[in-house]
């Protein structure tokens, strides 16, 4: 093994000072995960000057297809990473050789079964989801498309990051967003294809990511483990352990997609122009936090790791420091969402009524930026612990409890009203993970262990 494999080794995971291993993790997670928020904002930045702003209501109003989809990848990814970074770190590869199978064919085996449901019930879906009049037909071209590829909607690349392989996790964000980025314009701009454009370059993307995973668990040979056929046949016991430790994961997103449509339906009852403007903070909000999911997913596979070596020092230093760095980032960029809201409007919509509410609601919003990392990464410190049922807490309690009750109240007051709902929702899921941790931390003293 040579000098650079050496360092993406699992062992580097329990060796490597912490804090340099945190930092390094991190760029390259939040790079990885970054280039997808900057598709995400180019990829609105197509439709919305390439088809028009109702084309961008539209395709936000079915995001959530493509939300739920990306919860189960979630789920059955992290869920899986938890059980391979921990077996890997007690010197088993068998186990979990056993638990990448059965997380790849768990996935597949919904990703067909939500195409198959998806695509019969789709209008019905996209009206439920408040699609109406000319939004539904953009919407119904969009959704086909995106379910009607959902096998191919994860690289698995929690699971390759569990191994300690940043550079080939990286590689499977980055080639197919790239694929992704140059198909768009192509399909929006000279062939004319709209919101379909805008899908097909999403799915021609991820189809790339899927062959490159394809190729790392059941190809590879330099590596712990290799994947093969009857790591494939799903086992009870390890399907559990995988949707146990993951379903928070599933249920962050899929909550995060109600609250979307929720927030969708309420905004539609005023207006395409409050539509458009929550399309652009939305945008906005996947490009800005990337860095906070980029931390969680460093750290992560670091805790897991030393779980599984019962190197508690590590994993109490891992958590402070991610705390720590989280708050920093979301200092700053709360400040600069604030201040250059007019600009980031600007590049989703001309001068008029909706680019004015869209300024309005990025600086309300940029207020919840301070403290929406610490809810998720203190979900995924539970998760890389194998600690299903706080991380259950923090998904359920902060959408049911918090967010979604906070956007019921403030209907009446819409749009304004739902714009004060989201940094509220932060600073409340904040402050519930935050007590769970404390409360954690203090039944947890008596023991050695995290």
């Amino acid at each position: 093994m040579g000098p650079s494999r050496a360092a993406e080794s699992a062992e580097t995971l329990g060796t490597a000072p912490v804090g340099r291993l945190l930092w390094t993790m991190s760029l390259q997670t939040t790079a990885s995960v970054g280039l997808y928020g900057v598709y995400a904002l180019t990829n609105a930045w197509f439709v919305a000057w390439g088809v028009g702003e109702t084309a961008l209501a539209a395709v936000n109003l079915a995001a959530p297809l493509l939300l739920i989809i990306g919860a189960v990848s979630t789920t059955v990814g992290v869920g899986g990473a938890s059980l391979v970074s921990r077996a890997l770190g007690a010197g088993r590869p068998d186990r979990a050789a056993a638990a990448a199978g059965n997380a790849i064919a768990l996935f597949w085996l919904v990703a067909i079964c939500s195409t198959v449901v998806g695509l019969l019930a789709l209008d019905p879906l996209l009206i439920a989801l408040g699609a109406t009049g000319e939004t539904l037909g953009y919407a119904r071209s969009y959704g086909a498309i995106i379910l009607a590829g959902a096998i191919f909607a994860t690289g698995f690349s929690a699971i390759v990051r569990a191994e300690g392989r940043l550079a080939y996790s990286m590689l499977l964000w980055i080639v197919p967003l790239v694929v992704q980025i140059l198909l768009d314009p192509l399909l929006i701009f000279v062939f004319h294809l709209g919101t379909a454009g805008a899908a097909l370059g999403t799915v021609a993307g991820q189809a790339v990511s899927a062959a490159l995973a394809f190729r790392f668990f059941f190809l590879m040979r330099d590596r712990p483990y290799r994947v093969g056929l009857p790591h494939l046949r799903l086992r009870l016991r390890t399907v559990s352990e995988v949707v146990g430790i993951g379903a928070p994961s599933f249920l962050a997103g899929f909550g995060a997609t109600l609250l979307t449509a929720l927030i969708n339906q309420r905004l539609a009852l005023v207006g395409a122009v409050a539509l458009a403007a929550f399309a652009v903070v939305s945008r906005v909000q996947t490009f800005v936090m990337t860095p906070q999911i980029g931390l969680t997913q460093a750290a992560q596979p670091i805790i897991g790791f030393n779980v599984g070596r019962s190197d508690g020092a590590r994993v109490t230093r891992t958590l402070r420091l991610s705390i720590g760095a989280s708050l920093g980032y979301g200092t700053l960029i709360a400040a600069a969402v604030f201040l250059a809201a007019g600009p980031l409007a600007g590049a989703f919509l001309a001068p008029g009524p909706a680019h004015a509410q869209a300024v309005a609601a990025l600086r309300v919003v940029a207020v919840g930026f301070l403290v929406a990392g610490i809810a998720p990464l203190v979900s995924g410190y539970l998760q890389a612990l194998g600690q299903a049922r706080g991380s259950y807490l923090i998904s359920l309690g902060s959408i049911l409890l918090v967010k979604v009750p906070l956007v019921l109240a403030l209907t009446g007051v819409a749009p304004m009203g739902i714009w004060l709902a989201l940094p509220a929702g932060e600073v409340g899921s904040c402050l519930l993970a935050v007590g769970l941790l404390a409360w954690r931390r203090r039944q947890a003293r008596s023991s050695p262990k995290p």
